[in-house]
């Protein structure tokens, strides 16, 4: 593939979760993750076929909304596939030029730039589609000095959230069909002139029962990164294959995000509830022989099931929740790097491994 300009795309702005009661999702990352509700909109700032609300942490801004209305979007998506992320949005300096040249390119434009304006400022966006019923939003801020956007208030909350050290979105991974995960390859690298940095095939990621392949996208300054799953054949059904079908098509299977003090950030969300998957013993007792110099004491690891990854660049722990609704589909990554680009590889059977436990005991191994 002939490597393209990169458009100029600074980072993640927001994502967009399309959720079936946004109030309540609202109180459970509030509560569960540290997310602090900073701004809402709905009827009530002159938007009558939905609601949203704006959590922020950090770097980070979760923007949950509902349709009030059967046939808005958010309401055919959650109908369809249930709790979900719908919108990576991303933060750009020129909408007008990016998104004539992402079409040019051979994206699918679903809105033409706009501009929303009160008395904070214009903003300025537009949007494409991506894999499934995903889309992604170019945001344009330089005009906008209010709190989120046009038709949102700021939310005076009487419970403040606490934080539990979430900072950045490292990355989204995708799950797309058999078959498929090449063609969004090519899609990023030719529309967006987004770099292969790794890839991972069923040699890599697999365990006697089942397999997938992998290729990582990112921008140049490595501020926004897309690995992207597809199924490979295995004894048995696979995690990407068991997304596909609850998911009901491609869609984002989670939201890596990191923070400075792993042990720390579990440590606070076990006590809050939050469920993480349970690495294999097995995994802690060949992790010595497979690296030296951990980050972190092995019994700590083996306590919050924290896992350990590094390459020639430095080390890295990371741990997964289990899924945060009701359908096996989209969760967090957690993940702290020192130094480490690498997305995990030497963990990848223990994980897989632990999947596959909560896959049988939803009978769909």
């Amino acid at each position: 593939m002939q490597q393209v300009e990169q458009l100029p795309i600074e980072g993640i702005d927001y994502v967009e979760l399309y959720v079936g009661n946004a109030k309540q999702a609202a109180f459970f990352y509030q509560n569960a993750f540290g997310f602090q509700p900073v701004a809402y909109s709905g009827p009530e700032t002159g938007v009558k076929d939905k609601v949203s609300y704006l959590l922020q942490q950090s770097d980070i801004r979760l923007l949950l909304t509902t349709g009030l209305v059967p046939d808005h979007p958010a309401s055919r998506f959650v109908q369809t596939h249930g709790d979900g992320v719908a919108d990576i949005a991303m933060r750009v300096q020129n909408v007008d030029w990016l998104y004539k040249e992402a079409v040019k390119r051979g994206a699918k434009g679903i809105m033409e730039p706009r501009v929303l304006k009160d008395e904070h400022g214009a903003l300025k966006g537009a949007a494409i589609s991506a894999y499934g019923d995903t889309v992604h939003t170019f945001i344009e801020r330089s005009q906008y000095k209010g709190t989120f956007a046009p038709h949102f208030k700021a939310i005076e909350s009487k419970m403040k959230a606490e934080p539990v050290g979430l900072r950045r979105v490292d990355h989204v991974v995708a799950n797309v069909e058999e078959g498929k995960m090449d063609y969004w390859v090519e899609w990023y690298g030719r529309v967006f002139g987004f770099t292969q940095l790794v890839s991972f095939d069923d040699r890599d990621i697999s365990t006697e029962y089942s397999a997938l392949k992998s290729k990582v996208m990112r921008n140049v300054s490595g501020t926004v990164k897309f690995p992207i799953n597809e199924p490979a054949r295995g004894k048995k059904k696979s995690q990407i294959q068991e997304y596909l079908e609850f998911f009901k098509g491609a869609g984002v299977q989670h939201l890596a995000i990191s923070t400075d003090d792993l042990v720390s950030t579990v440590t606070k969300l076990q006590s809050r509830g939050v469920e993480f998957l349970l690495t294999p013993d097995s995994y802690y007792d060949e992790l010595p022989k497979r690296m030296k110099d951990l980050p972190e004491k092995l019994e700590t690891l083996r306590q919050l099931r924290i896992l350990v990854d590094k390459d020639d660049k430095g080390s890295m722990l990371q741990i997964f929740t289990k899924p945060l609704q009701d359908r096996p589909t989209l969760f967090f990554e957690l993940i702290q790097r020192k130094g480490s680009e690498s997305f995990g590889k030497g963990n990848f059977k223990a994980l897989f491994q632990a999947i596959e436990l909560e896959q049988e005991k939803r009978g769909n191994l």
